[in-house]
């Protein structure tokens, strides 16, 4: 896919949220919003609307928008028909997800994401360009994949660029460890693709090491020691992931990207 613009995904890092506590209590103890983590640098950088996002917002979010909640999705009602239904999780600012929506028309597409100037961003190109395929979620993503998705409801899961916490004493709050591979893959259909990207060297390591262990999942691309010609042909979404402009800059500067593809063990 061609470039896309998309520099203001990696402004506000998107799994500053309820998913990166340690473990599920110390998100059920919080006493406000379950839309907040408590890490303090998200609170302070939160950002207001501007007027024309706002008014976007009014207008479209109650219609392709819903916050976390206990409430289980019904996707084909909610979409308006029936098809494969994929999530992205961590949508940044939008304009990837809105172009791998245009280039797969015949998929149904919910978006998580908790920071809602991003998200403003994204309601805006989808009103603007008419995209009826993407549906968004504004929430920690485990606490949606636990309480809104079923079980065995997806074809795909795709994971771009989460932030790596970089600093050892952060590394627990990363999104992709075991428990999230394991909640992910309960989630997949047999036979759906979970696609994770990232651009930060330690984390990948961490993400193959701890992917490669969860027993529902085969390797589907090379990096993850499928065979990614012959595997991109049979699975049930593209492989293909637009290029956004800040991942573009990182690659002029040698920034390597680390793509691993699993699909979910058909039993």
């Amino acid at each position: 896919m061609d470039d896309v613009n998309d520099a203001a995904d990696h402004a506000e890092p998107t799994s500053h949220k309820l998913s990166d506590m340690p473990n599920d209590a110390g998100r059920r103890s919080l006493t406000g919003s379950r839309l907040y983590p408590r890490v303090t640098s998200f609170r302070t950088r939160r950002g207001a609307l501007t007027p024309n996002q706002q008014t976007s917002w009014d207008r479209t979010w109650p219609v392709i928008g819903r916050n976390v909640s206990n409430d289980p999705v019904d996707a084909d009602a909610w979409f308006g028909r029936e098809a494969p239904l994929v999530i992205e999780i961590g949508t940044g600012t939008g304009t990837a997800t809105a172009a791998m929506a245009k280039t797969e028309p015949h998929l149904n597409l919910i978006g998580i994401e908790v920071y809602q100037p991003g998200l403003a961003q994204l309601v805006q190109q989808i009103e603007r360009e008419q995209i009826e395929n993407i549906r968004l979620l504004r929430g920690d993503a485990v606490d949606v994949l636990e309480n809104m998705v079923a079980p065995e409801s997806l074809i795909g899961v795709r994971v771009f660029f989460p932030d790596p916490w970089p600093k050892a004493r952060h590394h627990k709050r990363r999104l992709l460890q075991a428990p999230t591979f394991a909640l992910i893959a309960s989630r997949l259909k047999p036979g759906g693709v979970l696609h994770v990207a990232t651009d930060h060297a330690d984390y990948a390591e961490h993400i193959l090491e701890v992917g490669s262990k969860e027993p529902l999942f085969t390797g589907l691309n090379d990096t993850t020691g499928g065979d990614s010609a012959a595997n991109r042909v049979t699975a049930p979404i593209g492989f293909e992931r637009p290029v956004t402009k800040f991942e573009g800059k990182g690659l002029r500067a040698g920034s390597a990207i680390n793509e691993f593809i699993w699909g979910k063990i058909v039993r």
